[in-house]
């Protein structure tokens, strides 16, 4: 049969006997498994009573059981061969690393031991070389799509990121980032580990980056408590699954609706970075609408003349609004006593009944309904002011952060909100967006880094959008109905600004005296 039953436990310490009673009433009740999947602490100070019985054959195990190796200097005696050996009758310890694939075609990455930073790495621990080893020997097999199974003692550090609560474990402080390291590269379908006492499942995330790849399949990361603990927590997990080699492509890379953006995109990108780092004074060579790489003396591929088109492009022209407007430079209906800054395409005002003080608009003197509407020197403009905002923001501590909602309104304003660097990272505030997203089942999808909005949506499209000021965007296509307020919500939330009683503009209306 291909679909193949398996158990996954967390740390067992000792306690077999609990175990492998609780094993047995489970085969009792639903049928025979083919393995158990030991994560953690296999034993545990008082375990030579209960070990004795089972290593001289006195016991056996009621189901084959592959454990990892020891995670202290106390345990090591419990392993005879570092490599990997049989243990006792249907208990073998997989090794310290590798992958081991089973009759049926499943392939499960192990990784024993914690993380250190010394070289060579104690026999209980791993260290940054064996992690780059292990990755190395697998991503080099021909067409490597992923691994169905990881197993590691340790969480790996951020997996709650854009997540579901992970309780009371803080998954920025907690666990290894060479298990993040690992996990983003080998993508696992299942990835269990333990120690940290605890269960937790995560919502499944997505290893493509969504609009730039391919779709792939999602992983599932489960941690597992310690056997016969007192809080009843869940220590042993069941699960089915077919071998990825044998299915069928599309029936592998289905999302399912609650799937979440990989955690450990931010960690590898840092990785990255410090590997081919970039001149500080240099601009990326993507900006907010077109590519303004000034280096280079080109546009953008998308040019008319690249497309073989001689003709000079026309310039789009602002349409009339179709009434009143407030937004309109030439409009009677304009607040004037707020505005800033005028261009000569562009103006900046402050926002009426603003989030903060310092909470501005950027808006287009001629009437354009969104960014895609834009022409070429309105855009131009548009970047100058972001770029002298960013630059006024960080002189007083600040980042903005700017968002757009293309929807139920007639004239483009773009939202620009300074949020204190002390009070949150732009990690920060890019993970509320996303997991506040979640909750309202709005998909909330990141622009890759090399591609603009026009590119994702046509004029007319409604939609929403974000833009951090490191040149990250977040895009939604707005398909129903939309709550109006959720740029500002998601940053008076309590995760943010802890402003929420001015999430409503129309609450925080002043006098125009006051405004003035």
């Amino acid at each position: 049969r291909s679909v193949s039953c398996r158990l996954a436990c967390g740390d067992v310490e000792g306690r077999l006997e609990a175990l492998f009673g609780r094993v047995r009433a489970i085969q009792g009740k639903s049928g025979r498994f083919d393995m158990l999947l030991c994560v953690g602490n296999f034993f545990g100070s008082t375990s030579e009573t209960e070990w004795a019985e089972y290593r001289t054959g006195a016991k056996k195990a009621p189901i084959p059981t592959y454990v990892l190796g020891a995670n202290d200097q106390e345990t090591m005696s419990y392993f005879p061969d570092i490599s990997g050996c049989e243990l006792a009758e249907n208990i073998t310890y997989l090794g310290r690393r590798g992958l081991y694939s089973g009759t049926s075609g499943l392939q499960i990455a192990y990784l024993s031991g914690t993380e250190t930073q010394d070289e060579p790495a104690p026999a209980y621990s791993f260290s940054a070389k064996d992690v780059a080893e292990l990755k190395t020997s697998l991503l080099s097999t021909p067409n490597f799509k992923g691994v169905d199974i990881l197993l590691t003692s340790p969480w790996p550090r951020d997996v709650g990121t854009f997540a579901n609560s992970a309780g009371e474990i803080d998954t920025k402080k907690r666990g290894s980032k060479l298990v993040s390291d690992l996990a983003a590269s080998l993508k696992p379908r299942y990835h269990f580990a333990a120690v940290e006492k605890a269960y937790y499942e995560r919502l499944p995330y997505r290893n493509h980056t969504v609009l730039q790849e391919t779709p792939q399949h999602v992983s599932r990361f489960i941690a597992l408590a310690d056997v016969g603990n007192t809080s009843k927590k869940k220590y042993l997990y069941a699960f089915s699954i077919v071998p990825m080699s044998l299915m069928d492509p599309a029936e592998l890379v289905k999302q399912p609706q609650d799937v979440t953006e990989n955690p450990y995109r931010k960690s590898r990108k840092e990785a990255q970075k410090t590997k081919a780092p970039l001149c500080a004074e240099e601009e990326p060579a993507c900006q907010f609408f077109f590519d303004l790489n000034k280096h280079q003396g080109k546009k953008r591929p998308s040019d008319e003349k690249e497309r073989g088109n001689s003709q000079p492009k026309q310039a789009k022209k602002p349409s009339q609004p179709t009434g009143p407007c407030w937004f309109c430079l030439a409009s009677p209906e304009v607040e004037k006593h707020l505005v800033v800054s005028i261009g000569t395409h562009c103006y900046l005002a402050l926002a009426k009944g603003g989030l903060l003080p310092d909470h501005v608009l950027i808006l287009p003197i001629g009437h354009y309904q969104s960014v895609v509407d834009l022409s070429s020197e309105v855009v131009e403009e548009v970047t100058k002011y972001k770029s002298a905002l960013k630059e006024f923001f960080r002189s007083k501590g600040k980042r903005y952060v700017l968002f757009e909602r293309n929807y139920r309104s007639q004239h483009l304003q773009l939202q620009v909100i300074p949020v204190p660097l002390d009070h949150c990272t732009s990690e920060d505030i890019k993970e509320s967006f996303i997991v506040q997203a979640q909750e309202q089942q709005i998909e909330l999808l990141e622009i890759p880094e090399h591609s603009d909005i026009t590119q994702v949506a046509q004029p007319g499209t409604p939609y929403f959008y974000v833009e951090l000021d490191t040149g990250e965007k977040l895009f939604h296509r707005i398909r129903g109905r939309f709550p109006l307020h959720f740029g500002r919500s998601v940053l008076a939330s309590e995760a943010l600004l802890a402003l929420p009683q001015r999430a409503d503009w129309r609450r925080c209306a002043a006098e125009r005296a006051e405004e003035a």
